[in-house]
């Protein structure tokens, strides 16, 4: 990242010579004069309450699965060539938020790759209309920004700036301009603007779903050449719906995760699963497969294991994974899919070398 520092003291002729530096800065963004509005919270703004433009200003909220004890984990994608964007434009602060800022503090990132203490920057272009480069380092040459007047006051919008979860993944350079200014009621006319979907696919990596525990018959032991029944209970695996909301723009997504299918790993190649696949639906009520029953024993499982080998002192690990489907809808009637996402537990198998048994 490129930390630059205004001239001081010696420096003072010196209106744009710069020095490294990784001094904190402080708080501005849209919220009020110190501290942005939101959930995840920004504008900028760190839990530190530092200006930090890999902290995005979207606000999260769960109107359905967000609630309810137990562990819960991120899913991962089934599609290893997806990613979420790395990286998007937001509004950061008004016109009078920033006047206030520089007149104040002056101090804080002004982009991704660009952080700037003292004047300098700040009032040679947003206050004086001079113009300044950009960081795109995507681009053959980096663009130019020309400046503004006495910092667009009286004009009714924002300053953008970019944002990115990580600002070290190379595609973050693709969100290089230094805050711009955009007009109210107005996204910018930029192929890293925000869209609904931009918001959705932030929500995927939001979205917590529960393990994946499964009940087992006969529980953690199993016997050679006999099934193992495997359920869970109806109402185990709910929907789970993700809001996300980007404050001063009007733009909004849900994203829902629905649970679609049990994948059973025995732990060891000396196994069967049933079915063949080892996926099992999950109904229609949430519940996955059919508990056993007395009598069921040599029967074969809508949804279980047949282990061909006992264990010797290892237990085999028997992983279960549930896949998502994930869809959102957003503002504007806009809406989609989302690659299918999956999250996997595992539990100990022991598997005893017994041809026969009373169940």
């Amino acid at each position: 990242m490129t930390r630059c520092k205004g001239a001081v003291t010696a420096m003072v002729g010196t209106a744009l010579t710069v020095a490294l530096s990784t001094a904190p800065a402080h708080a501005v963004g849209v919220g009020n004069d110190k501290k942005p509005s939101g959930g995840d919270t920004a504008g900028g703004a760190g839990s530190d309450g530092t200006l930090s433009a890999s902290v995005s200003d979207i606000q999260v909220s769960y109107p359905e699965g967000g609630d309810g004890g137990g562990k819960k984990g991120n899913l991962g994608t089934v599609d290893p060539n997806w990613k979420p964007p790395a990286c998007w434009y937001e509004p950061a602060m008004t016109s009078e938020q920033l006047k206030k800022f520089v007149d104040t503090d002056s101090g804080g990132d002004v982009g991704i790759h660009h952080s700037w203490w003292g004047k300098g920057l700040w009032t040679d272009h947003y206050r004086d209309g001079k113009p300044a480069e950009n960081f795109d380092l995507h681009s053959p040459k980096n663009s130019v920004s020309e400046g503004y007047k006495n910092y667009n006051l009286g004009k009714d919008g924002y300053f953008w700036r970019g944002v990115a979860p990580d600002p070290d993944a190379s595609d973050s350079w693709d969100c290089g301009r230094i805050m711009f200014w955009v007009d109210a009621d107005e996204v910018p006319d930029d192929p890293n603007a925000p869209t609904p979907r931009t918001l959705a696919e932030y929500s995927y990596d939001k979205v917590k779903v529960p393990e994946t525990k499964v009940d087992l018959k006969p529980e953690g032991k199993s016997v050679v050449n006999l099934p193992t029944w495997v359920w869970l209970d109806k109402g185990t695996f709910k929907d789970v719906k993700v809001r996300a909301e980007l404050p001063n723009t009007g733009l909004w997504a849900e994203t829902t995760a629905k649970p679609v299918a049990l994948h059973l790993e025995p732990g060891t190649e000396d196994a069967e699963t049933f079915p063949a696949s080892g996926d099992c639906a999950i109904n229609d009520d949430g519940s996955i497969g059919t508990p056993y029953t007395k009598g069921n024993a040599e029967k074969t499982p809508p949804c279980g294991i047949r282990y061909l080998h006992a264990t010797n002192g290892t237990p085999y690990q028997l992983s279960a994974s549930v896949t998502w489907q994930i869809t959102w809808e957003g503002s504007g009637g806009t809406g989609g899919d989302l690659p299918d996402g999956t999250f996997e537990t595992t539990q100990d198998m022991n598997v005893q070398e017994i041809q026969s048994v009373n169940r």
